[in-house]
């Protein structure tokens, strides 16, 4: 991992181990304060060198709460509940006013919604259709244009039929081992191999997850790591937005990049996926369904972005969490 983010951020190997401690304590800071600032929460990202938790509140009396976790507090007029309204607003929208557009999100940086288009005008027409109050959002022309990530090739990890997808995390559901990845790989009943298993529950488009069941297999806490190494996964906990994350799949191998935004609303050309967790980390066909990782914590599946790992690109994940959630799986650890 640091030798990838090295590599991927420009880092020194100091400055990313510094980096990664940065960010292991703001996790925590982060989870203790959304409890503690409850409806007065506005999000929370870090600075860019990862030395600093910034958090948002709408309550100026927070400010000793927030600095005493060692985080600084940034005053706003939008808690992330409102915010989080605003794209569940965007989220129901007519089909066609959704069609033109291309994600929308919450940027806690800027305490709007961002939703972006290939053209300003079909971004707009997205935002009037969903009635929503224009002064708390930002709209923008982008040249991205996500897409999944299933490959119609050979190649490993695992496949269903001639497809080929890339597994998330091990994990079992009572006694029976399996993994979870994109739910857009295949749906229900679909038998894979290598390893041999059967997709018990997928969702697509919608959400982006899916379960496999593998009987006989040997789950593991590990994800493939650069150059054939084994990274351990230790918990899942939510990495914060300015966090550094690597994801590994079948294509690229292990790639590494910075959590831009969680939580953002992206339209693939089969339908809309909400509650994804967007990255500069680079993807290509055949990564989807794979591990996301930030240091130790497990993050989510690789659905879809833009770009290629030799001009750069995004990536989105769908939380690890939430399939954890849905399917009542447990996720291996080490």
């Amino acid at each position: 991992m640091i030798d990838a983010l090295e590599r991927d951020l420009g880092l020194s190997e100091a400055q990313v181990v510094a980096r990664l401690a940065n960010e292991e304590r703001a996790a925590a800071a982060e989870t203790a304060l959304t409890a503690q600032l409850g409806a007065s929460f506005g999000g929370a990202w870090l600075s860019d060198d990862a030395s600093k938790l910034m958090v948002a509140t709408t309550d100026a009396n927070a400010a000793p709460a927030i600095e005493a976790k060692g985080a600084q507090p940034v005053l706003v007029k939008r808690t992330l509940a409102d915010l989080n309204a605003v794209v569940q607003q965007l989220d129901r929208a007519p089909r066609r006013a959704t069609a033109g557009a291309t994600l929308w999100y919450v940027d806690v940086k800027t305490n709007t919604v961002s939703v972006q288009a290939p053209t300003v005008q079909a971004a707009d027409a997205l935002v009037a259709a969903a009635g929503v109050d224009r002064s708390l959002v930002t709209v923008s022309a982008t040249a991205e244009q996500p897409m999944t990530y299933i490959d119609i090739v050979g190649g490993m990890p695992f496949y269903i039929g001639s497809s080929r997808c890339s597994v998330g995390f091990s994990v079992t559901r009572g006694s029976t081992p399996g993994f979870v990845t994109a739910g857009h790989c295949g749906r229900a009943g679909a038998r894979t191999t290598n390893p041999t298993g059967t997709f018990q529950g997928s969702s697509f488009p919608g959400n982006d997850y899916a379960w496999v069941a593998a009987p006989g297999n040997n789950p593991t806490p590990y994800v493939r790591g650069s150059g054939g190494s084994l990274v351990t996964v230790r918990g899942s906990t939510q990495a914060s937005v300015g966090a550094s994350i690597c994801r590994s799949g079948s294509t690229t191998g292990w790639r590494c990049g910075i959590i831009q935004q969680h939580g953002a609303t992206v339209r693939y050309p089969q339908g809309t996926v909400t509650g994804l967790t967007r990255t500069s980390a680079c993807a290509q066909p055949g990564d989807s369904g794979g591990s996301f990782i930030s240091g130790s914590q497990a993050q989510g599946v690789t659905s879809g972005g833009s770009g290629n790992c030799s001009i750069g690109g995004t990536t989105y994940h769908q939380p690890v969490n939430e399939i954890l959630s849905v399917y009542g799986l447990t996720l291996r650890t080490g």
